[in-house]
């Protein structure tokens, strides 16, 4: 079952070129931080190109329900009147974020040293995840965490009366972790420091400078260390958000692999934590190239052409690019099933805890197309088939998860059989338009009766 409904099926086909210009949405890791600082925020923050898929709407309503006035104005437009720093209210039922493992923990980390109580839940794929790599944290401050065994969903969050100031070394790479410590340490008194062995993606760190908060970041023999001065006055800002690099490795990676194609996306965010990907398909020798390239928001922006690349090779991904692209390797891997050579891709245990194991989901599903795949504890390789050379033909479980769901349709776009998945409705929790997007280009997907 979907997490938002009955299973949607969908089959995609072996098509004719993909051309014209993808208009991919917003980021979503933008989206979510820009609505929870713009309610953090004292006065109100206006937001143009927002990300309006079910995680992300899943958030601003939680926002709501902390306080905070959250108003859509149509066309990705929206305004948030925030209630300052430490002001949130107590919200009067369970806030349910979906599917999306970004929004319940850095809503935790928001909402962790305020003197209230909040009980999270979502979907089916959510409440598997594993939240105490947060709740962990969180308790340093002075917050208590209470849910199923595990450290699972639905849990209940007692926020710290006084909070403390925290020191906290991530033990794994996640954005996610640092930015809850970092929104929480928003409300303790003096600094917060999050020590990270190997950087992630700095959107937060980013958004908490332009929203007035002091943070401080230093490259370290322990690491990166970011520090955070607690107990600012947000200030209100005006924020467009660039295009989500993630979506866009859909239409990127179909039109390498599919002949003939020549795709532009526009105005991709190109934050160096975030453009892993792209560099690691032009070591494979994709023809992709920056065009237009600048600087929106504090953000480097560019437009991403993409053109069939039929000579594709498998590489070695160096494991340090793991963190940049950790969201983009179940797209990766199906652009290595039509590479000549294996792609082998080390350090990304990540990929387990996930939506779903997409270690696991894409092994088995590539599997089933024809492709060989071995895979470890944090790493798995694809034997590339080259071009023209992947056979097709299976139903692919999609296992709630939006990322796996599209990677099974881009693949069945250039495979020599059809592909399906059992269910493509979490696509909408962050790219909703992919069907049509995807079809304006020239890609043959249908969807059929569960």
């Amino acid at each position: 079952m979907s997490g938002h409904g009955t299973p949607i099926p969908m089959t995609s086909a072996k098509c004719g070129p993909l051309t014209g210009t993808a208009d991919v949405p917003g980021d979503k890791s933008i989206s979510h931080r820009a609505l929870i600082l713009g309610a953090m925020a004292v006065g109100e923050t206006r937001i143009t190109g927002l990300l309006e898929g079910e995680d992300v709407l899943d958030t601003a309503r939680a926002m709501r329900a902390f306080g905070a006035e959250v108003t859509d104005h149509g066309s990705g437009a929206w305004s948030v009147h925030g209630v300052g720093v430490g002001g949130f209210a107590e919200p009067a039922a369970v806030i349910d974020c979906g599917n999306s493992g970004t929004g319940v923990r850095l809503i935790m980390g928001a909402m962790a040293t305020c003197p209230i109580s909040a009980t999270f839940t979502g979907d089916a794929s959510l409440n598997k995840r594993p939240m105490a790599r947060v709740t962990d944290p969180l308790a340093l401050f002075g917050a208590r965490s209470y849910g199923r065994s595990g450290g699972r969903l639905p849990m209940t969050i007692i926020g710290a009366a006084d909070p403390v100031p925290v020191r906290y070394a991530t033990p794994v790479p996640s954005a996610q972790v640092k930015s809850a410590v970092l929104l929480a340490g928003l409300n303790a008194p003096g600094e917060t420091v999050v020590i990270e062995r190997e950087a992630t993606r700095d959107h937060s760190e980013r958004m908490l400078a332009g929203f007035g908060a002091t943070v401080h970041t230093e490259d370290t023999r322990e690491g990166r260390v970011i520090t955070l001065i607690g107990q600012p006055e947000l200030r209100p800002q005006v924020i467009e958000v660039p295009r989500d690099p993630s979506s866009a490795a859909f239409p990127v990676c179909a039109a390498l692999i599919v002949p003939g194609s020549d795709v532009l996306v526009p105005n991709i965010g190109l934050n160096p934590t975030r453009a892993g990907l792209f560099t690691t398909l032009r070591e494979m020798g994709a023809d992709l190239s920056y065009e237009n390239a600048r600087e929106e928001g504090g953000e480097p922006v560019a437009d991403l052409r993409a053109r069939f690349s039929p000579d594709l090779k498998g590489i070695e991904v160096d494991p340090a690019r793991a963190a940049s692209m950790i969201d983009e390797y179940p797209a990766l891997s199906v652009v290595a099933a039509f590479a000549d050579g294996t792609t082998m891709m080390r350090g990304v245990a990540e990929l387990r805890v996930k939506e779903s194991d997409r270690i696991e989901a894409m092994a088995t599903g590539l599997r089933a197309n024809g492709v060989t795949v071995d895979d470890g504890p944090d790493w798995w390789s694809v034997q590339g088939r080259g071009h023209g050379g992947v056979p097709g033909s299976a139903t692919c479980a999609s296992h709630l998860d939006h990322r796996i769901a599209m990677s099974f349709l881009i693949l069945g776009m250039a495979a020599n059989a059809p592909v399906a998945v059992d269910d493509g409705g979490p696509i909408a929790t962050s790219f909703p338009i992919f069907e049509p997007l995807m079809e304006r280009l020239g890609a043959q997907i249908t969807r059929s009766a569960s």
